[in-house]
């Protein structure tokens, strides 16, 4: 993977970094992948991982892409990746998806690309091979994108995808149904014991204000 020293005064995440005794990348993504998986207060602030010591998949992410730009490694790409969530992924949702009679619930999911290789730090066990091959779409996204733009991009997705399989379900309805599946990942610990934690959007309110019709 590539690496690169963490340069002084490049920047507020880089500083955080040093402040911490990590002094390059390798050890910054290990850092990351280290820390709990935790809903953060503000998603909006770059530094929240630090100041929540901890994050999601979107939030360790986008300060690992914004530590690259800092330091001139702008071909460490922030990734947006929708994939098949299915019974086949995790045992956990395989009742909600019977009873709604659907196969899979698509969701996003945030990573990095680095010289044609993938890699995700949500966790310390995640690889991107868990879900690779379940893959619907992706696209490169900015690290200041991963609240109001990672939001419309999934839901663009629920709308062509419930017309594209003749789902006799609103838009609204799916999402609950998807906010059912990440339920059942919580039952037995905070967003589950997968390799792969899934998004966990704040809280089911935010949910219903960002899905209504």
């Amino acid at each position: 993977m590539k690496n690169f020293k963490i340069q002084k005064d490049k920047g507020i995440v880089s500083e955080q970094f040093l402040n911490r005794n990590i002094h390059d990348f390798y050890s910054a993504c290990h850092y990351i992948s280290m820390l709990p998986y935790k809903r953060n207060t503000d998603k909006h602030d770059i530094l929240c991982v630090f100041n929540d010591s901890g994050g999601t998949c979107s939030t360790k992410h986008a300060v690992l892409r914004k530590l690259a730009l800092e330091n001139d490694a702008a071909e460490i790409k922030l990734i947006l990746g929708i994939f098949k969530m299915d019974a086949g992924y995790t045992g956990k949702i395989k009742n909600t998806l019977e009873k709604f009679n659907l196969e899979y619930i698509p969701e996003a999911h945030n990573y990095l690309k680095i010289e044609q290789t993938y890699y995700d730090f949500t966790k310390a066990n995640s690889n991107y091979h868990d879900f690779k091959n379940k893959l619907l779409i992706e696209k490169e996204i900015e690290y200041n994108q991963i609240v109001e733009e990672k939001s419309a991009f999934h839901q663009d997705f629920f709308k062509n995808w419930i017309n594209t399989e003749n789902l006799n379900y609103s838009l609204h309805k799916i999402w609950e149904i998807r906010e059912q599946c990440i339920q059942d990942l919580q039952k037995r610990d905070d967003c589950g014991t997968d390799n792969f934690s899934p998004v966990c959007y704040q809280n089911s309110q935010e949910v219903r204000d960002e899905f209504k019709q």
